[in-house]
């Protein structure tokens, strides 16, 4: 049977790969460092199903110096306190931006502290997953060796996957990444016209959409948790439905705690939809997935809503787009929107939007035949 359209993986039972990759997220678009956050949720929330301490995550973010509070703290921070076993976090570097003439003594030293952090944690085998946040930066500027930094990374150890973030990426690093994704950011006249603010949209062929979204709302839940009452999170997700998601568990795991902040909802059913293949159900989920996201857009009552896999709802035809379009149109202006997906046809609210990246898919481990790792890729 031909396939038409577009189709989403879901989390059904499969073989998964136990080799781990080199992620790079650069460009100058939005959703890198969320794009790692995602990840980060999802690893833990597979390690909270999981009795052993072998999904233990590091986030090492570096030019993210401590003395600037950032949204996702908040959430980071609980997370710690109740998995303390799946989790560490470093932060390097002074917070605000400088160019190749500001650098000092202080900023080598600090990206050679979270360098040398870096380098235990790869060789300790205690972690799962190691985010190098904003290193591609760190070697743009010359405060690392981008040839010492790749030939660690080459000789990691095999089961361990590596995430680096950050513009400008150089072209060593690139060249022995598993997967690129690009984050390019594309520009609306009418959301400008119309003064629209708070809405984002994550599209495009390449890996960083459905994480950089989940990013989005733990820097969300996290100014929620430091800032109680500023923000409510409702996190909506379609053509995801049944079982196996491993972020569920960290979500559920904030909702426990903090049931005043953050909600979660999924619809679809347990397979991948295709143009050619929808179903009565199929469309009964979509729909009663848009009646609770409608709801929570028309009520003021949540500050950040992510409406995942959207976009392709929209093209399998599951949804209309017009009743989108007024929903965020008539939106609070303080709500933020966050929609995700491919599409082959970009529907009519993607103008509405004030930030919006295409990531462009350079590399991906799955175009060359490698499975899918629960924990990082569902």
């Amino acid at each position: 049977m031909t396939r038409n359209g577009i189709g989403i993986r879901t989390a059904q039972v499969r073989q998964e790969r136990l080799v781990g990759q080199i992620h790079v997220y650069d460009g100058v678009g939005k959703g890198k460092s969320q794009a790692a956050l995602g990840v980060v949720l999802r690893s833990i929330g597979l390690g909270i199903n999981t009795p052993s301490n072998s999904n233990r995550v590091l986030l090492l973010r570096f030019l993210k110096g401590p003395e600037r509070d950032y949204d996702e703290d908040g959430a980071i921070a609980a997370l710690q306190r109740g998995f303390p076993h799946l989790i560490d976090q470093v932060r390097t570097g002074r917070a605000e931006f400088f160019g190749h003439d500001e650098i000092t003594t202080f900023d080598r030293d600090e990206a050679m502290r979270g360098w040398d952090v870096a380098k235990g944690a790869i060789a300790s085998g205690l972690y799962s997953v190691v985010v190098l946040d904003e290193i591609n930066p760190v070697l743009d500027l010359g405060l690392l060796a981008v040839d010492e930094v790749v030939r660690t990374l080459k000789s990691k150890p095999q089961e361990l996957e590596i995430i680096a973030t950050g513009r400008a990426a150089p072209q060593q690093l690139l060249d022995i990444a598993d997967l690129h994704s690009e984050m390019k950011p594309l520009h609306h006249p009418t959301a400008k016209a119309l003064f629209l603010e708070g809405i984002e949209i994550y599209t495009g062929a390449g890996k960083g959409k459905s994480t950089s979204a989940l990013g989005k709302a733990l820097q969300a839940i996290g100014r929620g948790i430091n800032h109680p009452g500023s923000t409510r999170v409702l996190i909506m997700q379609w053509l995801k439905g049944g079982t196996g998601y491993t972020e569920d568990a960290a979500i559920a795991a904030l909702q426990q705690s903090y049931p005043e902040v953050v909600d979660h909802q999924r619809c679809g059913g347990d397979a991948i939809v295709w143009r050619n293949s929808r179903q009565e159900l199929d469309y009964v989920e979509a729909e009663r997935g848009w009646e609770i996201a409608k709801v929570a857009i028309a009520s003021g009552l949540y500050k950040t809503i992510i409406l995942d896999e959207l976009n392709p709802t929209v093209d399998l035809e599951l949804l209309p787009v017009e009743p989108i379009v007024q929903a965020l149109l008539r939106k609070p202006r303080d709500t933020e929107i966050i929609i995700t997906g491919r599409c082959q046809n970009p529907p009519a609210y993607f103008d509405l939007a004030s930030i919006h990246s295409e990531v462009y898919c350079h590399k991906h481990y799955a175009n060359q035949g490698v499975e899918l790792k629960r924990g990082v890729d569902f």
